[in-house]
């Protein structure tokens, strides 16, 4: 009887196969792979290039023309680096074309470079070569160095370059996709259905793939890349529609109509008219509060907007109702000033309010939460303590969030938990790129204040030269004196070795005894306790200091009319963001505000962040040019926010294929609400193993 021939290999067999059995791998190069995230087949297929290197005019010495970008094969023959006085040095390297032929690589004033180039080594260079007496040179030229067991002369076209590791060359990890990619390819499944693929121009992903990794052309580059941005986007616009889906259907708030008598009896608390910006939100939120499904709405609003005008308005309609808000915070100081805030603006209310931070004592934390309980509290204002699982409310309706941007998808998940699916208001005083507003807050409604209220100041910024100091000083103190307060801002605790950037101490020290000596100058940082951290700020508001030398720690929420100026020291050391929200602090009040900032920018990014911060008030158009300065990278935040790290789209770049994606998935969830037909299946798949947990996408499908 003749033995079964073994079953064929599913496709999910042959995906999943170790990476240490595709050919050109075995167990010692697996092992770097690995530290690539590269353990599988599959990962191997989808481990994307972040860049190519163009050979696509690939000549050989005889073929060389002048001026037009060429590529040329050679093989090293010498280095040499040569002083050439004043502190400059030239690099030379003679190479060998396959043709026989030679020609130079010169590179000025990089000497570091001497150390890539060994004699036999092989390698293709691309630049605009020149002829320069027997020889053909290439100036500056961009260099790819070729293992021994690449071919003489690989194919012509666009080649992959990859993230690696040490002990890894480009042509390993080239070599293992290719094998990869002509073993598997047609194996892989199509998660579009055809006519989809067709009405939205996408290649099928079995010409896309092997095209994004060697692509004939830009042409086909292009395509390929189309297909896994939009892909990829579409996928996190669909899991983002499929959670407002959710939160529209499947939770439930209490409905709190906004009447007439009761939006009169709010008004009346507002010792001021509201912007237009304001008058809009409002009508927004009280839309949002009269439905059954929970309000979720974000409100962007640059520094000094007004936005806690629209919270204190959307609680009180909570409390209207017989029902509780709560208004969380990042930060204990942040806290405590909301709270001083609301208890100005709703003195000629009967509203309760209570703060609830970490610091408290416990006796005092226990009474407070009894009343919570109990309903005996309106209005509680906290940081993430609010989140504890011993805080009940007894009915909590509206949950506010200051500072979204601090703050997760899960722990707004957490918040949600904190009572029986209430209304949900987030604010965030840092402008977010619209990019990111579309895929981190994409669940979120959004509500914009533009316009500042009329009391509003300017704000004059200057980017000083070290030896304006003196007259900058000179102002301030004649300022002072006039009656008004001010900030010195540093960007460190303690003196540090690392950092070419004033300390705290240094600063604090040098102006009592210098330009600030005959006025009342305090200090606070993050380091200090709670309990110091209120004396100090209750002494400068109140006017018995005059001058406030500082950390980052008042970048968010502190409110001092008073404060119209403003020094920041080694501004180069915070982010754009950061130095807008530290500008907000002043020309809060009646009088116009003064910011100077003295900065030793160590890089061109750094100058234009600083010549940018500068040039405009205007926090929105701040917020995008460091989107584009920074990149998506760190502004992304996304081990803070949950959501795994975009693969090939770029927030950037792909501007305009994430809004065709967001409108696509939004009509897709809209036709087929779950994903549930079964040409839907494999998206409903892909959708869940991404973002399923962290978008809390448990009951969908």
């Amino acid at each position: 009887m003749r033995a079964m021939a073994p079953p064929e290999p599913t496709t999910a067999e042959l995906l999943s196969t170790p990476v240490q059995f595709l050919p050109g791998v075995g167990p010692q190069r697996a092992e770097l792979l690995a530290k690539l995230g590269l353990k599988t087949a599959a990962d191997v297929l989808f481990f994307f290039p972040r860049d190519y290197q163009d050979f696509a005019q690939v000549r050989s010495v005889d073929q060389l023309e002048e001026g037009t970008l060429q590529s040329v094969y050679g093989t090293v023959e010498e280095a040499e680096l040569r002083d050439s006085g004043g502190g400059k040095c030239v690099l030379g390297v003679l190479f060998r074309a396959t043709d026989g032929g030679f020609f130079r690589g010169v590179w000025f004033n990089q000497p570091f470079l001497l150390k890539q180039f060994s004699r036999g080594q092989r390698m293709v260079l691309s630049g605009k070569p020149k002829l320069n007496g027997l020889f053909w040179e290439l100036i500056h030229p961009s260099i790819v160095s070729l293992g021994d067991e690449e071919p003489e002369e690989p194919e012509e076209g666009l080649l992959p370059v990859y993230p690696l590791t040490e002990g890894l060359r480009q042509w390993h990890v080239r070599r293992v996709v290719r094998a990869a990619l002509e073993k598997l390819t047609d194996c892989l499944d199509e998660v579009f259905p055809n006519e989809y693929l067709a009405k939205h121009n996408l290649w099928p992903i079995r010409q896309a793939l092997p095209a994004i990794h060697f692509p004939e052309d830009r042409a086909a580059l292009d395509k390929a890349q189309r297909r896994f941005v939009y892909q990829e986007l579409f996928i996190l616009q669909l899991g983002v529609a499929l959670r407002r889906q959710a939160q529209h259907s499947n939770c439930h708030a209490p409905p709190l109509e906004v009447t007439p008598k009761i939006d009169a009896r709010i008004r009346r608390l507002f010792p001021f008219e509201l912007t237009a910006g304001q008058q809009a939100a409002i009508a927004d939120v009280a839309a949002d509060l009269g439905r059954e499904s929970p309000m979720n709405r974000l409100l962007q609003g640059d520094v000094g907007s007004g936005k806690t005008v629209v919270a204190v308005y959307a609680m009180l309609a909570a409390i209207a109702h017989g029902f509780q808000a709560v208004l969380m915070t990042p930060t204990e100081v942040l806290a405590r000033q909301h709270a001083q805030t609301l208890g100005r603006l709703l003195s000629k209310s009967h509203v309760r309010l209570a703060s609830l931070t970490g610091g408290m004592p416990a006796g005092e934390r226990r009474v407070m939460l009894e009343q919570i309980a109990a309903g005996e509290i309106d209005v509680v204002v906290g940081t993430h303590a609010v989140l504890q699982e011993d805080v009940v409310f007894h009915k909590l309706a509206l949950v506010v969030i200051d500072e979204q941007h601090k703050f997760g998808v899960r722990q707004r998940a957490a918040l949600r938990r904190a009572g029986l699916d209430p209304h949900y208001l987030v604010m965030t005083a840092t402008p977010i790129p619209r990019t990111v507003t579309m895929t981190l807050f994409g669940d979120l409604d959004v509500s914009i204040l533009r316009d500042m209220p009329p009391s509003r100041q300017p704000v004059k910024t200057y980017l000083a030269e070290p030896d304006q100091r003196a007259k900058w000083w000179d102002f301030f103190c004649r300022k002072l004196r006039e009656g008004r307060q001010g900030y010195v801002v540093t960007p460190l605790v303690e003196e540090s070795d690392q950092l070419a950037a004033t300390s705290l101490d240094e600063a604090y020290e040098a102006l009592v005894h210098g330009p600030l000596e005959a006025f009342r100058v305090g200090l606070i940082h993050g380091r200090m306790s709670s309990q110091e951290k209120d004396a100090v700020m209750e002494d400068f508001r109140s006017g018995k200091l005059q001058v406030l030398v500082c950390t980052s720690v008042v970048e968010v929420g502190v409110d001092v009319p008073n404060a119209t100026l403003m020094t920041i020291e080694s501004g180069h050391r915070f982010g754009l963001a950061q130095l807008h929200q530290l500008r907000g602090r002043i020309g809060r009040g009646s009088y116009p505000g003064f910011c100077t900032v003295f900065a030793e920018p160590e890089s061109e990014e750094a100058q234009k962040r600083l010549d940018a911060f500068v040039s405009t008030t205007d926090g929105f158009v701040l917020a995008e040019e460091d989107f584009k300065l920074r990149g998506p990278g760190e502004l992304f935040g996304t081990r803070q926010h949950g959501l795994p790290p975009l693969r090939v789209a770029d927030l950037t770049r792909d501007e305009k294929l994430l809004e065709e994606a967001r409108r696509d998935a939004a009509a897709l969830v809209a036709s087929d609400p779950g994903l549930a037909l079964p040409a839907h299946a494999r998206l409903q798949r892909m959708v869940m193993a991404r973002y399923g947990k962290v978008l809390e996408l448990a009951d969908v499908g």
